[in-house]
């Protein structure tokens, strides 16, 4: 094989989630009518927003090596917080600060923090006191989830404060800002695990924690930071819900961890750890969105949307295996 061949099948199984997402799009405009328009293709990205966000902190403790199920109950605590105190309707409180735009980084600082504090804490317990990362954080699934119920007590915050609600409203060439902030957060956190220290070394304790103490690399504290950046990330998706459903209701989000898991996955990032790049889980994000579109399009009942996410997982996991054995014959 010569340098060329092997330096373009490297390229397509880094970039593979990629031409999936081509030919899924090139498919659908063919066969599905109307699929084929910009209207389309902007509700695909606006609507893969609050994944998109969840995802990234998903994917940053999977790539450490280890696990977080908690990020869609922390992202339902996040955004019912926001909505208890900036919503005027329901149980929101109908807190008000002037100038009105202090609202956007007061809504936004509670929401990240709940978020990191809940991270904070998985982080301690894995990382601190070597618990399991599963059930830690399957825990804080459950009474995350419980805490939104209690503090809601099952009715919903409605009317979301409109300097806030401006995120969703407002566009900028045709996609809504609020899905602008999920374009911008990949690609910050995509420079900071390619281009820092931080991200190159998360990703050499995922591939071997043990080696990568020995090097001199400190595990413990990057470990804990990456459990505190999930789960602030989690709470920045919370707040996203918020703004666009205008309020947070207490079964808000229900749903999401399995298909962050899918997007995580498909995207390329191995679920033992230290393999995977946050643009190829923002393709994933968009692939789903994609196919859930399609299928809105189709008239297909939503059911089928599970079914076919569970089938491109089990194709990813098996890709995932086949592109592993092909680098190693290229190595």
């Amino acid at each position: 094989m010569t340098p060329r061949t092997r330096k373009t099948l490297e390229f397509v199984l880094d970039n593979l989630v990629w031409f999936m997402l081509i030919v899924v799009l090139a498919l659908f405009s063919a066969l599905i009518p109307n699929y084929f328009q910009i209207g389309i293709f902007t509700n695909i990205i606006e609507a893969s927003s609050v994944l998109g966000v969840m995802s990234i902190g998903l994917a940053l403790v999977i790539i450490a090596g280890h696990m977080d199920l908690s990020v869609e109950s922390v992202a339902a605590l996040s955004a019912m917080a926001v909505g208890i105190l900036f919503c005027s309707a329901g149980i929101g409180l109908g807190i008000t600060l002037s100038p009105e735009w202090l609202m956007i980084p007061a809504s936004l600082l509670v929401a990240c923090a709940i978020g990191a504090l809940i991270g904070l804490f998985n982080g301690f317990l894995v990382v601190k006191l070597k618990m399991s990362a599963f059930i830690i954080t399957l825990a804080s699934f459950i009474w995350v989830r419980g805490l939104v119920l209690a503090v809601s007590g099952g009715r919903s915050a409605q009317d979301l404060a409109p300097a806030i609600r401006w995120f969703a409203i407002e566009r900028f060439l045709g996609i809504p800002l609020s899905a602008w902030i999920a374009i911008a957060c990949f690609l910050i956190f995509s420079v900071m695990m390619s281009k820092t220290p931080f991200g190159r070394h998360l990703v050499m304790i995922g591939g071997n924690e043990t080696a990568a103490y020995r090097a001199g690399i400190r595990v413990t504290r990057n470990l804990i930071i990456a459990f505190v950046m999930a789960g602030a990330i989690a709470g920045l998706a919370g707040w996203l819900l918020a703004v666009r459903t205008s309020g947070a209701t207490a079964n808000l989000g229900i749903g999401l961890l399995f298909n962050a898991f899918a997007a995580v996955v498909i995207g390329g990032v191995s679920l033992k750890g230290g393999v995977g790049a946050l643009p190829g889980v923002y393709a994933g994000v968009l692939l789903l969105s994609s196919i859930n579109t399609a299928i809105n399009l189709m008239g297909l009942p939503a059911n089928y949307t599970q079914v076919i996410h569970g089938f491109l997982v089990l194709a990813a996991v098996l890709l995932d295996t086949f592109k592993q054995r092909l680098r190693q014959r290229l190595a």
